[in-house]
């Protein structure tokens, strides 16, 4: 059974979909360790509520950021896990945690990408991309993690119409009603 960790920095509804999933038997693996860079953020104390194991890594831990990337790295190694799923972390992860868990990293973005995908291209900056574009469609898109922002290579997409009424905020509600059972059937095929 494989081992699934987390890197969260806000809310984590991905991590605590995956993690209540694993618990109900829906998704064969096992929880690892949940990583976030805010100690006051809602996962953190979701994960304590619940048993989680949750470490708190962060420029205020690890100046150097070498060091935290090393420490990020050794925890996950620690924990034994086998995947790693993004939930709303938003830091680009280090060299060394990176090479440690290639092809072993997922994200999900808000678009389809390439389309809209980059480096300050997340949450309604995205949304906005995509009305600023005219496109018909977006939608959501969990790929594998790895240098660059949004380039890893893509596991799976889903669609959800553009609406000619759409705003912001009606485009980032159809888009992330689909993301937490998209996620999760990324998951489930890796796992």
């Amino acid at each position: 059974m494989k081992v699934i960790s987390f890197l969260a920095s806000h809310g984590g509804s991905a991590a605590r979909a995956i993690i209540n999933a694993a618990e109900s038997g829906a998704l064969k693996a096992s929880i690892g360790i949940v990583i976030t860079n805010n100690r006051d953020s809602a996962i953190y104390a979701w994960c304590v509520e619940n048993n989680v194991t949750v470490h708190y890594v962060s420029g205020n831990t690890h100046a150097d950021e070498a060091i935290k990337d090393q420490a990020i790295k050794d925890l996950l190694e620690q924990a034994g896990s086998d995947l790693i799923v993004l939930s709303g972390y938003m830091k680009k992860i280090g060299p060394v945690t990176l090479a440690a868990f290639d092809g072993k990293m997922l994200n999900i973005h808000p678009s389809l990408l390439p389309k809209h995908g980059g480096e300050g291209l997340y949450g309604d900056n995205v949304h906005r991309s995509v009305l600023a574009s005219d496109d018909t469609e977006s939608g959501a898109t969990v790929h594998f993690i790895n240098e660059a922002y949004d380039e890893g290579p893509v596991i799976v997409q889903h669609r959800v119409p553009v609406l000619p009424s759409d705003d912001v905020a009606s485009l980032k509600t159809r888009v992330q009603a689909i993301e937490g059972e998209l996620y999760l059937k990324a998951v489930q095929k890796l796992a």
